[in-house]
């Protein structure tokens, strides 16, 4: 069987990609057997109707909804690699081979775990990446941010918000940068700490963060950290060979989606944007009408 289009990964994007071609009685394989991007998330937040949902039980909704459309088949198979090219693609899975007329890359983000004791155990429970998504959640508690790599740049905008959630935020640059005097100046109006000296490691009470150590051994206390670890692509993407932009993202039409090999549309964490549950979700169905357009145009080609 040739399918109209085979989804890579099963989140918020590949689902909801994979609901719109049902709708459109295209013919879809969804292949979801890697881990979740965000795995140490315990709920999805800011997402309507959904607000608190754990993933599993996100999932699992999603697929009861799909299985209304007989045109849509879910595998729990992975991807080993994709070869052909737009019209004639052929993807390897781990029970065969099948054939698809078009690609879409719903594969998530690999995040890198800062090399800091105590940060692998606090990852998803303690430190997490964005406020909109764990801010409610952790009000009026101590936060820590620590921006790394381009965050940097964004440090005022990010702490000043952050006093939205909490009354006492704490900036650490883990003297990987020298911060200039206006963001230093605007962090002090605004009654916020620096703390520029490098840091030593994550103080656990239990399962939780208590304080950051410093190299000079003082003791921050916080409860919550913010901050957005480096990421990488998945396998498969990189062996694709996909052009990525300067941030690691893999390059897309914004409008349409696809990426810079015709016939492979990429949507959700792996491509430049916010990274949300929500905006997957947005951006997968995005990417199904453009797809559902696009071979429709086979038609008369």
């Amino acid at each position: 069987m040739v399918y109209d289009v085979v989804i890579v990964g099963g989140g918020p994007a590949g689902l909801s990609a994979a609901l719109a071609l049902g709708r459109s009685r295209r013919s879809v394989l969804l292949c979801d057997a890697g881990p979740r991007r965000n795995a140490a998330a315990e709920r999805i937040q800011n997402f309507v109707t959904r607000d608190g949902t754990p993933p599993e039980e996100f999932r699992r909704i999603g697929h009861e909804e799909l299985s209304a459309y007989p045109s849509v088949e879910i595998r729990p198979e992975r991807v080993g690699s994709i070869e052909g090219s737009r019209g004639a693609f052929v993807v390897q899975l781990e029970a065969g081979r099948v054939e698809a007329r078009r690609i879409l890359l719903c594969t998530g983000m690999v995040d890198e775990m800062l090399p800091l004791e105590g940060f692998r155990e606090l990852w998803g429970r303690s430190i997490f990446q964005c406020p909109y998504c764990h801010g409610w959640e952790a009000r009026d508690q101590r936060w820590a941010f620590l921006p790394v790599g381009a965050a940097a740049a964004h440090l005022l905008p990010f702490a000043l918000q952050a006093k939205t959630w909490s009354p006492e935020v704490t900036v650490f640059t883990n003297g990987a940068f020298e911060v200039a005097k206006e963001v230093r100046d605007g962090l002090e109006r605004a009654g916020l700490r620096l703390v520029t000296e490098p840091l030593k490691r994550l103080v656990m009470g239990g399962h939780r963060l208590e304080a950051i150590e410093l190299v000079g051994g003082e003791r921050v206390p916080c409860e919550v950290l913010f901050t957005q670890p480096p990421q990488r692509q998945v396998e498969l993407i990189e062996a694709l060979d996909l052009p990525l932009d300067e941030d690691g993202y893999v390059r897309i039409d914004p409008m349409r989606r696809e990426t810079l090999l015709p016939g492979i549309y990429a949507a959700g964490d792996s491509t430049p944007k916010m990274q949300a549950a929500v905006l997957g979700a947005a951006a997968g169905l995005q990417a199904a009408a453009m797809i559902n357009v696009d071979l429709a145009m086979d038609l008369i080609s």
